[in-house]
This record gives C-alpha cells, sequence and structure tokens, in this order.
C-alpha cells in the first residue's frame, strides 16, 4: 500500500514538473546535415533540466527566416530565437523593439557573461559600438584557402600567403595544367574580407556601427577596385577562374580535382572531404603586402541567433539559459566537429585542441586560427542596412565585370551609388 501510494506520488510529481516546462521555440534556416545537427543540440538542451522545453523550427532560406520572423514579430507571433544570418543582422537590429539585446537578456536573468570569452574574430560583429552583444554568435566561419596539395607538388610550389605570392606561383599552376583559383561569393571574399584582412574602411560612421543615419558604403576606391582589377586581368590570363555568383558552382571545380586553390568557408571542410578525392590542405586567406597594415583578422561570416522582444519573464529566462548551454565549452565543441563551424570561444577551441580534435583534423584550425589574428581598426564587422540588396547589386555588377559589359571602375561607380542609395532608404525606414 506505501509503495503504491509512493509510486503514485512520483508520477504525479512527474507529471507536474512535465506540465511546468516552459516551451520556447527557435526559428531558423538551415537545412540538411546542418538543421538535424540544431534538432540534436536542442533535444540536448531538453535532455540536460526539465525547466524549458525548446522547439526548433526551420524557416527555409536564412532570407526566409529573417522575412518570417519580422512579419510574425508584427503580427505577436514571434518566436523567441530568430536565427539570423550576417548580411541581416542590421535589418533585425533596427526592426523598433523586434528584440532583446542578447547580453541584456543573460545578465537580466542571473546568468553569467563574458564578452572576452569570445574569440576575437568573433566578439564584435553581432555586437553595438560599445562592444554589448545584440545577437548570440552562433554558426560562424571564416573564408580560407583550400589548396590541392597533390597540384601543389606538381608544380613544384608553396600555398601563398599574399596575393603577391599568388601572382609568382599561379603561372606554375597554370602551366601544371590546373585552373590556378577559384572563390565562392565575391562579396564575402573579395569585398567584405577584402576590406577586412586588409584593415580597410568599409562604410561611414564607423563602419555602420554609430547609426543608419548617413551611411555611406565605401568601395569606390583605388584599393578594392585594384582587387577587381587584379581578378579580371588574372581571369583572363587563365589564373583564376570565375564561375558566376553560384557558391557550389565555383566550388565544383576545386572539387573535381580541376582548380588547385579554392576560397571557400572554413566550415566546408567536411563537405570536402565527403567530395574531393585528393588530399588538400589550407591556409589563411591572402591579403596584400603592399597594404600598410594589412594580414588582420577576417569577418566572420554565418548568422547569430537573436531574442525576439514581446515574451513572457519565464520565456525569456529559459532563452538566456539556453543561450548559456549553447556557449558552453562542450555545446561548442560538438557543434564544431559535428558541422564544421568554428568554436564561438576560447574555452571551446582549448578543450577541442585537448581532445586532439586538430590532429586527426588540421584544416578545421586554420578558420579559428585566422579569427584570432590581431584586430584592426577595420577588421570588428559592419551593420548596413538592407545588405543583402547591396550584395544582390554587387553581384550583378560582378558579373558585368568578367562578361566584359563594364569595366571595374563604372561597376564600382554603379555599386556605390545603388548601394547608398538603399542605404539612404533604410535609413528613412528605420526605427
Amino acid at each position: 500500500m506505501i509503495k503504491t501510494a509512493s509510486t503514485a506520488i512520483a508520477l504525479a510529481l512527474t507529471a507536474s514538473t512535465a506540465y511546468a516546462a516552459t516551451d520556447i521555440s527557435w526559428w531558423h534556416g538551415m537545412g540538411g546535415r546542418n538543421g538535424e545537427v540544431i534538432n540534436e543540440i536542442a533535444q540536448q538542451f531538453n535532455d540536460a533540466q526539465d525547466q524549458c522545453n525548446l522547439t526548433p523550427v526551420s524557416r527555409g532560406t536564412y532570407e526566409e527566416a529573417l522575412s518570417s520572423g519580422i512579419a510574425a514579430f508584427r503580427s505577436g507571433e514571434q518566436p523567441n530565437i530568430l536565427q539570423v544570418f550576417d548580411a541581416g543582422a542590421a535589418t533585425i537590429i533596427a526592426a523598433g523593439g523586434a528584440t532583446v539585446p542578447a547580453e541584456d537578456l543573460i545578465t537580466g536573468a542571473g546568468e553569467e557573461f563574458d564578452r572576452d570569452a569570445f574569440i576575437a574574430g568573433v566578439r564584435n560583429f553581432y555586437a553595438d559600438a560599445d562592444g554589448k552583444f545584440i545577437g548570440m554568435p552562433f554558426n560562424s566561419s571564416a573564408p580560407i584557402l583550400y589548396y590541392n596539395t597533390e597540384a601543389f607538388e606538381a608544380a613544384g610550389v608553396e600555398p601563398p600567403k599574399t596575393w603577391e605570392e599568388f601572382e609568382e606561383i599561379a603561372p606554375a599552376l597554370r602551366d601544371a595544367g590546373y585552373i590556378p583559383m577559384t572563390a565562392s561569393q565575391l562579396t564575402w571574399m573579395m569585398v567584405e574580407n577584402f576590406k577586412s584582412r586588409n584593415n580597410q574602411q568599409f562604410a561611414t560612421n564607423n563602419n555602420g556601427y554609430d547609426g543608419f543615419e548617413g551611411t555611406e558604403i565605401l568601395v569606390n576606391d583605388d584599393n578594392q577596385k585594384m582587387m577587381f582589377e587584379k581578378l579580371k586581368a588574372w581571369a583572363d590570363e587563365d589564373l583564376y577562374g570565375f564561375y558566376g555568383a553560384g557558391w557550389a558552382d565555383n566550388l565544383k571545380p576545386f572539387e573535381e580535382g580541376e582548380a588547385a586553390m579554392w576560397i571557400g568557408s572554413s566550415g566546408s571542410f567536411g563537405g570536402l572531404q565527403q567530395s574531393a578525392d585528393f588530399d588538400f590542405d589550407a591556409v589563411y586567406m591572402p591579403y596584400w603586402d603592399s597594404i600598410e597594415g594589412a594580414g588582420t583578422q577576417s569577418f566572420i561570416g554565418g548568422a547569430a541567433l537573436f531574442a525576439m522582444a514581446g515574451k513572457p519573464e519565464e520565456e525569456n529566462a529559459c532563452t538566456a539559459q539556453f543561450f548559456t548551454f549553447l556557449t558552453s565549452p562542450e555545446t561548442q565543441f560538438f557543434y564544431h566537429r559535428s558541422t564544421g563551424y568554428v568554436p564561438i570561444t576560447e574555452a571551446a577551441y582549448e578543450l577541442a585542441k585537448s581532445e586532439g580534435y586538430y590532429d586527426d583534423q588540421p584544416v578545421a584550425e586554420v578558420g579559428i586560427q585566422q579569427l584570432m589574428l590581431e584586430g584592426g581598426e577595420w577588421s570588428k564587422g559592419y551593420r548596413m542596412g538592407f545588405y543583402p540588396q547591396i550584395r544582390s547589386v554587387m553581384e550583378r555588377e560582378f558579373n558585368r565585370i568578367f562578361s566584359d559589359e563594364v569595366s571595374v571602375d563604372e561597376a564600382f561607380s554603379i555599386i556605390e551609388e545603388e548601394g547608398n542609395a538603399l542605404l539612404a532608404r533604410f535609413a528613412k525606414t528605420a526605427n
């Protein structure tokens, strides 16, 4: 009789605890294996405690997730957490009252938070001008230079650290029968990270961090145009292959062993292990030695998690608890080795090293080390409204450069004009 009563009480307590769990939602823009890993992380969080229950929901692409998140906020049906990609950060931050700064949410819930725990290249991109985290960095990556070791052995050359070195070795790779280099997403690689790796200002108003009003993009300058004059000349000399704006189209020649080098994401190494049937390695993305102050860290790519406003206190507490769980060394190491994205904290990086992970996967460390290089005045990040649309303008003009429809000067004049018009329009709509 006592045993039966005890069992009933235990079952009642269990049911009460389960019933009392606070539900929170996470909308994201990832599919495939990356989407599966998000589900796994959510399950790990739910299993680790019984106060909160997190449900992740895929909302299509990055762009679709951002659009649906903003629309849901306007109708009062927003999720607790919204994943927003790098180019969309300004849009969500400027959507008047749509988010609660991640740092405020965490500290307000009594959780510990240390900005300096994050690796240098991650620390500022989703922060405000004073360094306060507005978004919580999540899937972070860096642009790095992958190279086919067999191709380099055949040509008798070493991978380049600078673009000057690339110009020296590229003819030998071409003469050995290879396309010396391809690169995916020139907007990220050759504009955004050209600015970061060479410590060049990208926009007025402190790269946009000091406000949207009056911010103008700075791309129609001699150094930026020099990069594209070089790319066009290299393409004409069969030293560089341009295959349009498609990521996969520029990756394919490298995967198939036709290109000796590919500039892509540090998060791509896992996929390359499956798709490339040759040995490859990686080094930092090159910079121009001729530019004073060059060689600084790169901007991160990927996305961050934003806590949506208008939620009850108990739900905000669960979101803060999840952010703390997400940034723990163990969770970050799990995410790093499961996806290829870099760990966002120094503790997670040290854990990966202590586990010998980079002894087996040395390429996985290159992006992290690049993000931990010395920072410069202009390598912390950028904040520009309607930036996805500005990227589209760039992609259109880059296609016209390589098809000989416009000169580099003409293309960047157009990018500057249309980009600044978009920035001005955004400033008028930002709350």
